[in-house]
């Protein structure tokens, strides 16, 4: 007759059990944990895309109704109604630039960061530039 498996073995083999049920369990609990915060991030996600939606309607309505204010026939009918007396530009009074006004603008606003005066190449002296230095003490 065999004898019957000793008791500290059965122990063992059922508290291991246990424990892959837990193990199991809390990454059962795990994943239902990271899809609900998945699923609150997208709802988040629909309500931002759906605000920026509105927000994107709402400019083109106030784009178009700026461009149909500005509209020239607009004008000259606001003109009449307003009794402005303003009178359209003649050509002579229209000047039109050749190249980009960008560039040029550019070109004039740092025209004395890229070139050195005449007045420095007059004296014969050399530019003088400043050296700073810092010292933490």
């Amino acid at each position: 007759m065999k004898p019957p498996p000793a008791p500290g073995l059965i122990n063992r083999f059922f508290a291991l059990i246990l424990l892959l049920l837990i193990f199991a369990g809390s990454l059962g609990l795990g994943a239902v944990w990271a899809r609900q915060g998945l699923s609150q991030v997208a709802n988040r996600n629909r309500v931002l895309v759906g605000k920026l939606a509105d927000i994107d309607r709402r400019l083109d309505e106030v784009s178009a109704q700026v461009a149909a204010a500005v509209n020239p026939d607009a004008l000259l009918h606001q003109n009449r109604v307003m009794r402005l007396s303003l009178a359209s530009p003649r050509e002579v009074q229209v000047v039109r630039v050749a190249e980009s006004p960008e560039l040029r603008l550019a070109q004039k606003r740092n025209s004395e960061i890229f070139n050195l005066t005449a007045a420095t190449f007059n004296t014969g002296k050399a530019p003088a530039f400043r050296v700073l230095t810092a010292a933490l003490r």
